[in-house]
């Protein structure tokens, strides 16, 4: 059986450790397991109970009523806030979470499309599904979601982002072009697909070469395509490896390297005139905007 500690389930939900002990002695909906030490813990099903608590009770919703309602009118009730033009994003993601724990895709696929007719694909992936893999971290990091529900959403967010890039224009033939790749061992796509979006958005032509790519055939790439820019992500490698695969893909030639990753990964990785470090999305479009009009100039 999964469970969570106090101080996970109050990060996952939102709701304060103080609240959960009030509600455990007022309400007998919620009796947390105990270990032998006496330390409070919950399953997996009152987490997802929690979650649905917390995005009511923000959303005006009394405990004293929650705690006699039917699972199907909480599911209801929730269904209800998250389809409101004025819920908020910290509920779409929680939202979200319950989809990928629940492994339900048309959960999620309700929630991310409401989303892209409120704010556009882009900002939909940049301000509340950047914001949810974040989120949720704290589950993959501590082993607490099976790897499985981690593959099932990285699954359906990265069949949006291929679907989206598949409806773009083709570029130009004189468009700035980039190379995007990423190392072998490396298996978090989902961030260079969004990359691959917004330089396809853009008009640059786009060498898309996916996950484990050998250096020997990214550099023959290099000299075929003449990019302007090239760019990985780094998330799981160790530093050592990634430092010399970054020597690797300099050397013999003069085009800029985007790097983006975990923070702990880009503040080891050793500094080069051509190594441009890159934080966020928003940091990527203003490196793309910066070097296209370079190129148009």
């Amino acid at each position: 059986m999964i469970t969570y500690s106090v101080a996970q389930v109050e990060a996952l939900t939102g709701i304060k450790a103080h609240t959960l002990r009030i509600w455990e002695r007022r309400y007998n909906f919620l009796t947390p397991e105990r270990t032998a030490t006496n330390i409070r813990f919950y399953s997996d099903a009152q987490l997802k109970q929690l979650l649905n608590f917390g995005i009511l009770v923000r959303n005006g919703y009394r405990v004293s009523k929650l705690s006699k309602m039917t699972d199907e009118e909480i599911y209801d009730a929730v269904t209800k806030v998250l389809a409101d033009p004025t819920s908020e994003t910290g509920d779409e993601m929680k939202g979200l979470t319950l989809s990928m724990l629940e492994m339900n895709e048309e959960d999620f696929d309700n929630i991310f499309e409401r989303q892209v007719i409120r704010k556009g694909f882009l900002r939909t992936i940049t301000e509340v599904i950047y914001p949810f893999l974040q989120y949720v971290g704290v589950l993959w990091t501590t082993n607490k979601a099976m790897v499985a529900q981690e593959h099932f959403i990285s699954h359906l967010i990265r069949q949006k982002l291929i679907s989206a890039i598949e409806r773009l224009h083709i570029p130009a033939g004189d468009a700035p072009a980039i190379v995007l790749f990423l190392l072998e061992g490396e298996e978090h796509e989902i961030g260079l697909l969004l990359a691959s979006f917004m330089a396809k958005e853009r008009g640059w032509k786009v060498y898309y070469l996916g996950q484990g790519v050998p250096l020997v055939n990214i550099k023959k790439v290099i000299d075929i395509a003449e990019p302007s820019l090239v760019m990985s992500m780094f998330v799981t490698p160790k530093v050592s490896k990634i430092n010399n695969f970054i020597n690797g893909i300099l050397e013999g030639n003069e085009v800029p390297f985007l790097i983006s990753g975990s923070a702990e990964n880009l503040a080891a990785i050793d500094e080069h005139e051509r190594l441009l470090k890159v934080s966020s999305p928003q940091e990527f479009e203003c490196h793309l905007a910066r070097i296209q009009e370079e190129y148009e100039s």
